[in-house]
């Protein structure tokens, strides 16, 4: 049986090679496909796909008549078509729970470098000024609310350790009714009230088509003018175009965000001339740890199912009868 890897920046693929091989399974060095046409072109004789940002379409999967699995490097799988798979019996699979600790880590450092100043700081001392009007005025922590969007694994994770560095913390959740408190301590209030209440707003939300532009205009509009917001979940999320016209403006304070509409964000994108934001490149994942998980677990998932046994993880089970 033949694997697919139909796009990968995860670099040598020695690791997924080597579990391949162990259930007997072929697999070519990764193809480095953008669009619907690319991944039809390499999938007709494959048994399983693996997939991290590459479409994988209806028309992908009408283009694979061998396809038994579609296995996702690592948690979101909005560029999957789940109702063609499920259609035609095709498991699909994630890899959910690999990150969360870093992701979490990441969001909340993030918020620390903006409500202590650490970007900007670094950046006015670099220039010969060692003062701190750039920052001014900065609040202690302990004034300050951490609201996330989200209260998933990592959300709660993020707002825990907040918490623990000084937040007063708050969450919502479509899944939790408001006006109750997680069992992990966190108040649950509506959408709108985290957004009026939080001097900063931590996004950790899948991309569906209701989450979509989930932050835009008239959500900003609702936020604090001296909040801040924080995406660490998917670029799709935030509105581009609102995020930039509300840092412009400085009707936001400022905003920290690690994944974008587009990626990789061009290096004359709007964004990028702002002082106000603080970016990086997807690295919320990242640790070697994690890194180790998102390369190996996908493989076996597929493997696993190829082998006609549940994998660890499954987004539609009855593939598998």
């Amino acid at each position: 049986m033949k694997i697919v890897i139909v796009d990968s920046n995860l670099g040598p693929i020695d690791l997924e090679r080597g579990i391949a091989d162990r259930y007997g399974f072929e697999i070519d060095k990764p193809k480095q496909c953008r669009t619907e046409e690319d991944v039809i072109s390499v999938v007709k004789d494959a048994d399983a796909i693996i997939v991290q940002y590459a479409p994988v379409s209806s028309r992908v999967i009408d283009a694979a008549p061998r396809l038994k699995v579609v296995s996702e490097y690592g948690t979101g799988v909005d560029g999957i078509d789940i109702e063609s798979c499920s259609a035609r019996g095709i498991a699909v699979c994630n890899v959910p729970d690999y990150c969360w600790q870093e992701v979490s880590d990441h969001a909340v450092a993030l918020a620390l470098s903006l409500d202590r100043g650490v970007v900007r700081l670094d950046r006015a001392i670099r220039e010969g000024d060692y003062s701190l009007v750039s920052v001014k005025p900065l609040k202690r922590l302990s004034e300050r609310v951490f609201g996330v969007i989200g209260l998933g694994r990592i959300a709660r994770a993020a707002a825990l350790k907040a918490r623990g560095v000084g937040y007063k913390v708050i969450g919502t959740d479509v899944a939790f009714r408001p006006g109750t408190v997680t069992d992990d301590g966190i108040p649950v209030l509506t959408f709108d009230e985290v957004l009026e209440q939080s001097d900063v707003v931590s996004v950790h939300v899948p991309l569906t088509p209701a989450t979509r532009h989930l932050i835009n205009r008239e959500t900003l509009a609702k936020m604090k003018p001296e909040a801040a917001i924080v995406n660490t979940s998917r670029g799709g999320i935030v509105d581009t175009e609102a995020i930039i016209e509300a840092l412009q403006r400085h009707t936001i304070r400022g905003a920290a965000l690690d994944v974008f509409e587009t990626e990789p964000l061009p290096k004359d994108h709007p964004l990028c001339a702002l002082d106000n934001v603080i970016l990086t490149p997807h690295a919320g994942y990242y640790s070697e740890d994690s890194l180790y998980e998102l390369k190996t677990r996908p493989i076996e998932n597929a493997s696993e199912v190829l082998a006609g046994r549940a994998p660890r993880n499954i987004l539609i089970p009855q593939a598998l009868k």
